[in-house]
């Protein structure tokens, strides 16, 4: 099965794997029932996640009935746990780059916030458009939700200033990336163009970039307070366990000054 995931996800272009979910999703939910792992975003049990990876294949990762992986379960339950994200009654503003299928109906469902996707290229963006240069006003947004996308950005500098540029004073932007935290250094080589070998060193062939732990401080430049949330550690190991959850990831969670 990893072999055949493999494959797919290196041949088959993100939008049209978006439009072939809705109808695998429900099959391998029902195949995979049992009571070893659970999603906390729909609650469901199974015998096992789905394998996922563009290059390295991890095990366990991938929900089978709403398609989260590892960093989207752990947003999850940040967001249940320690925000008023899902039971603040004053409508906020957000703004939610490549809107993931995980959270895509949920968030646009809430009655409690103003919810408007954004990309170039999925199929579930309300605007199309280049997080480089976004069409939208200054300060408009209370919440922003990028992640893993900034790693896809040659000029992630850019981005992220326009990312702060539309964010409200005081709002959260929660910018999520793929991160090496033994690094130091953010790596990067664009003379590497194969697609097998960039997604063997970056992790995913469309990938331009490795973050390391200066990643942090490139958010503090552009003028984001950071609080790096280690939130594996601030629940039980169990839940860690059952919720594939990857321990170690930090959430940046980032405010405007």
């Amino acid at each position: 099965m990893k072999k055949i995931f493999k494959i797919i996800l290196n041949t088959i272009p993100r939008p049209i794997l978006i439009r072939l979910s809705y109808v695998i999703r429900p099959i391998l939910a029902f195949l995979l029932k049992g009571n070893t792992f659970t999603d906390p975003i729909d609650g469901k049990s199974f015998s096992a996640f789905l394998p996922y990876g563009y290059g390295n294949q991890r095990n366990n990762v991938l929900s089978p009935s709403t398609l989260s992986l590892e960093r989207h379960r752990l947003l999850w339950l940040y967001l249940k746990n320690e925000t008023d994200f899902f039971t603040n009654t004053e409508s906020k503003k957000v703004l939610h780059f490549a809107p993931e299928q995980c959270f895509y109906k949920r968030f646009r469902n809430q009655k409690n916030i103003l919810y408007t996707t954004t990309d170039l290229l999925s199929p579930l963006a309300d605007v199309k458009a280049d997080i480089c240069n976004l069409p939208f006003e200054d300060n408009s947004y209370d919440i922003i939700f990028c992640n893993h996308v900034l790693e896809h950005i040659p000029d992630d500098t850019k981005a992220i200033q326009e990312l702060y540029r539309v964010l409200r004073p005081k709002g959260m932007a929660i910018l999520q990336i793929p991160q090496e935290l033994a690094r130091e250094t953010t790596f990067e080589d664009d003379s590497i163009t194969d697609n097998v070998e960039r997604a063997k060193i970056f992790g995913q062939y469309d990938h331009v970039r490795i973050y390391g732990r200066d990643y942090f401080n490139k958010l503090r430049s552009i003028g984001f307070t950071v609080e790096e949330i280690d939130y594996t550690s601030n629940i039980p190991e169990n839940d860690v366990v059952i919720h594939c959850l990857a321990k170690g990831e930090i959430l940046p969670v980032c405010i405007k000054k």
